[in-house]
């Protein structure tokens, strides 16, 4: 059985059906060259055969005479060789009158077949003669030429044949020469591509290898490519970028993971300790009742922690779709600083915008907004009362980009916290009251929504002065020339 199952697995392999597929090709190559060859060697003959008869045709024009009807052999007797020659054109011959009557024959070409008066008829009604190939009584092939002979002004019909038996032979012993060349051949062939399809396999084999070794903890594994840029090299680059949105799909998982263990295990541990306190020493309504709305406090926590997460997460793995479309920056700009008035007010702080009408930029509106409240909601939340923020938007100094640039006159941010703000679940604590406050969510959403527009933002701060955070977003015309050239379809280039 095993090695019935061996046999079955080979039988089924791909290098041994590129070997059956190179042998049938290999085959059919031989046979058409070995019939083309046979063919030309059986004409060849052929034509010599004629060449020869036609000889023979004029030469017995020469001997034969007809004399009152009858015919007459005219050669010397005492003359060896001219004897010879006459009986080999009389070696297969017949001779008849115009009406069919045969007047001469030989044994040979009786065996060949007498023609008929039909045939004869047809024959002498053609001012050329015919050629026939046909076969005497053992089946010897005969190439016959039948036409008209001139004598005592009448005209006769003559025919005679010559042997093709030779031609037969060796038409017949090339082919058996050339098939024992064809099955060494081909034996030779197969041992060959049996050793070339493993060569060419040998990649395929490869990437299987190298894919097999591929899991969870080391999916940073790469195949190397073999640099011949061809259709393998292709399928390994495929491969490749497979295996690497699998890595970010799982690092991303595994992030969120991480993340929902370790932002949930503290107000989780915090709502169960304030439930049991209550439960445990409660003794009045109106302890039970800070109990409770103590815990749901905490719960409305969970729920930001968790609506947070899932939004950055759909955002990273490609699930949060933009809807991009023209839109006015400045306009948004000055409806987002007119909704953050009020909260400005209650801060005690100034909050004032200064924009270029009609700065365009290819951008998902909601996601905009979302960018400008995150920004403006910190820079609420770290500016001293009577302290100012201010939004501008405009014309980047580089042509064809828009700057959004945030600033206050806040607490500033450390340098050595500078690099991180961006990071997820990163908070900086206030230097004055040492807390940490938020999430450390929002600056990473919003370095998603900047990157998702094809933008760069930069953070920069003098600790306890101010603050600023610069957007830099291509403009509606920089990001419809992307866009058109992105859909343009590339000419292939043959390699």
């Amino acid at each position: 059985m095993a090695v019935r199952s061996t046999l079955r697995n080979v039988v089924k392999g791909l290098r041994f059906r590129l070997t059956i597929g190179y042998l049938l090709l290999f085959a059919l190559l031989l046979a058409g060259v070995g019939f083309l060859f046979r063919e030309t060697v059986r004409v060849e003959l052929d034509n010599e055969t004629k060449g020869a008869l036609e000889e023979e045709w004029g030469a017995a024009k020469g001997y034969l005479k007809i004399e009152k009807g009858k015919p007459v052999w005219i050669a010397d007797s005492t003359d060896p060789e001219e004897a010879y020659i006459v009986e080999r054109l009389r070696h297969a011959y017949m001779l008849a009158d115009s009406s069919g009557r045969v007047l001469e024959n030989s044994a040979t070409y009786e065996s060949i077949g007498i023609d008929d008066p039909q045939e004869i008829a047809r024959i002498l009604s053609r001012r050329q003669p015919d050629y026939r190939v046909r076969r005497d009584r053992a089946g010897v092939p005969y190439l016959v030429k039948s036409g008209a002979m001139q004598g005592g002004g009448k005209t006769f019909y003559f025919s005679m044949g010559r042997s093709l038996e030779a031609n037969q032979r060796t038409v017949n012993r090339v082919t058996q020469r050339y098939l024992v060349t064809v099955y060494a051949v081909i034996a030779l062939a197969s041992i060959l591509g049996w050793f070339l399809s493993g060569r060419a396999i040998q990649p395929v084999n490869s990437v299987a290898k190298a894919a097999r070794e591929i899991t969870s903890s080391n999916l940073s594994l790469r195949i190397p490519r073999r640099e011949a840029n061809d259709e393998l090299d292709h399928l390994i680059d495929n491969f490749n970028h497979m295996t690497e949105r699998l890595e970010r799909s799982f690092d991303q998982i595994r992030r969120f993971s991480t993340d929902v263990s370790h932002e949930l295990r503290t107000p989780l541990t915090v709502v169960r300790g304030q439930l049991e306190v209550a439960l445990f020493t409660a003794e009045t309504p109106a302890q039970y009742r800070d109990a409770m709305v103590n815990a749901l406090e905490d719960v409305e926590k969970l729920s930001s922690i968790v609506r947070a997460l899932l939004l950055l997460s759909q955002a990273e793995s490609g699930q949060l779709v933009l809807q991009k479309n023209p839109t006015d920056l400045s306009l948004i700009a000055a409806d987002i600083v007119d909704q953050f008035q009020i909260p400005a007010e209650e801060a005690r702080v100034s909050l004032v915008a200064a924009s270029v009408p009609e700065t365009m930029i290819l951008a998902d509106r909601t996601q905009m907004e979302r960018l400008l409240s995150n920004l403006l909601s910190n820079a609420v939340k770290y500016t001293h009362p009577g302290g100012k923020i201010q939004v501008r938007v405009g014309p980047a100094p580089e042509i064809g980009w828009i700057h959004l640039v945030v600033e206050d006159t806040g607490k500033g941010i450390a340098a050595e916290n500078l690099p991180h703000i961006f990071n997820r679940f990163y908070r900086v604590k206030d230097a004055e009251t040492h807390q940490v406050q938020g999430l450390g969510l929002g600056l990473s959403f919003a370095a998603w929504i900047v990157s998702a527009h094809g933008g760069t933002i930069l953070a920069e701060s003098e600790p306890g002065s101010w603050t600023r955070f610069t957007v830099r977003l291509p403009s509606h015309e920089l990001s419809a020339q992307a866009v058109a050239a992105a859909e343009r379809p590339t000419a292939s280039v043959a390699g």
